[in-house]
């Protein structure tokens, strides 16, 4: 087998895994492992027009691990440029990742108006790929070849994420995907991995331990209680799956359990509301840590008090409601989005307080925020940074350190005899190497763009 990395080496996002396996017959036949997009610059950007490293033609079939950009983005660009093979995913996974695809390729239209050059793939490209599409589900044997097997198992990332093993040639090989946070309120558990003689592994949070999940819930509510008190405006940049519904469903509780307050809180996000609706109708696939809410009013991710400003004018009328309030809007990185428009408005009062619970890539507004910059520049407007800036790991969909050490250590005891380490800044990279050769003493590569390895 050949396994070699066409994304995600240089940095957290674009993440593009290739396997050449041989089937029974010695054919060799060609897997790739998600086709996600560069983040962090525009979607009209130099990374994403780069050619993947491999032709598309050549490929057989193509899996996803889970919706997230980073890992589906640029999937249309791969039929356009000659792909006809099968995309597999999870159910779940198919409506979540023609939303992020539609709310991607409209942004690109946008941003290539701003830089001039050409978008990367068309509408049609997009319509064509969902075409060729197939839902599987969990532990569901898939073999496109004789020989060549294919199952995806629970990530406890996003809902419908996976991680995906493959066993060909007698060996078994692990891609990750995107490996869940622990003690998230709204999805099952991680699976644990069986067995595995190659893991390609995300490292996103590989470098640090997350708090736990009454630390995360204790900062939230203070968070709230300090923008009640202050009677200021509370700004969480969420990304529109997984960490919206999360943090709906944390501040249900809390309003129903520790906090009697009517403050106002606004859903300002298309992509977020419409994600929420396929969360419920894919009910079934999630985990409630507290019982169900059975008052009229609420359901998983609604309550009294809560606002879905879906159309532009909605999301304008915000601005004329009085503080006390809380915003929650995309995009999580503060890269683009009505967020944006939020921090002009809000960002430059010290009364007010943003609330960062998700990874900022580099490059992003949110990387610049966290890290410090007591200026930030927004649509050509120079922006004071003012409000107070907060931070909460735990609500991250990403594990961490002890996470994905745990989840690397398959249950038959047996380790692996190489682990691929991927999706990582490189200091992230380079602490989480390190600690797994001290605590696996096992090989750990940090493979190189295009890198190839004989397995």
């Amino acid at each position: 087998m050949k396994l070699s990395f066409h994304g995600s080496v240089r940095g957290v996002t674009g993440s593009c895994h290739l396997l050449k396996a041989k089937d029974v017959d010695g054919h060799e036949r060609q897997l790739l492992f998600d086709c996600g997009m560069y983040q962090g610059e525009q979607m009209c950007g130099s990374k994403n027009k780069e050619e993947f490293g491999f032709d598309p033609m050549d490929i057989n079939h193509l899996f996803i691990t889970h919706p997230h950009a980073d890992h589906t983005g640029r999937t249309p660009k791969l039929v356009k440029e000659g792909f006809r093979g099968k995309i597999y995913m999870t159910e779940p996974c198919v409506g979540l990742s023609k939303l992020v695809l539609e709310d991607a390729h409209h942004i690109m239209v946008e941003d290539s108006k701003k830089c001039g050059s050409s978008v990367l793939y068309e509408l049609v490209d997009l319509m064509t790929a969902f075409d060729q599409v197939e839902g599987v589900g969990y532990h569901e044997e898939i073999e496109p070849f004789p020989g060549i097997k294919v199952m995806f198992h629970d990530a406890g990332h996003v809902l419908g994420s996976a991680f995906i093993s493959v066993k060909a040639e007698g060996k078994t090989i692990i891609f990750s995907g995107d490996i869940g946070n622990d003690n998230v309120p709204i999805l099952p558990d991680t699976e644990q991995i069986h067995s595995a003689d190659y893991v390609v592994c995300e490292s996103t949070y590989g470098h640090r331990v997350h708090e736990g999940k009454v630390e995360r819930s204790e900062r939230l509510k203070l968070a709230i209680e300090e923008t009640i008190k202050n009677k200021s405006v509370l700004m969480i940049p969420a990304f529109s799956i997984e960490r919206t519904q999360e943090l709906l469903y944390e501040i249900n509780l809390l309003l129903k359990n520790e906090l009697k307050t009517n403050i106002q809180i606004y859903l300002d996000s298309p992509m977020a509301i419409k994600a929420t609706e396929l969360y419920r109708e894919y009910k079934n696939y999630l985990r409630f840590d507290a019982p169900i809410l059975e008052e009229k009013d609420r359901d998983f991710f609604s309550f009294p008090g809560l606002h879905e400003t879906l159309d532009v004018q909605s999301s304008k009328q915000i601005n004329y409601s009085p503080p006390p309030k809380i915003i929650i809007a995309g995009s999580g990185m503060m890269s683009g989005g009505r967020i944006m428009h939020h921090l002009i408005r809000y960002l430059g009062d010290p009364k007010n307080q943003l609330l960062i619970i998700g990874y900022q890539a580099r490059g992003t507004t949110g990387r610049k925020i966290y890290e410090g910059a007591k200026k930030v520049k927004i649509f050509r407007e120079e922006v004071h940074v003012n409000a107070k800036i907060t931070a909460i790991g735990a609500f991250s969909a990403h594990g961490d350190m002890d996470k994905l050490t745990r989840w690397i250590s398959p249950k038959d005891g047996k380790t692996p005899e190489k682990i691929f380490l991927v999706h990582g800044d490189p200091e992230s990279k380079e602490v989480f190497a390190t600690h797994l050769r001290h605590k696996l003493r096992t090989d750990v590569v940090i493979p190189g763009h295009h890198d190839v390895f004989e397995l």
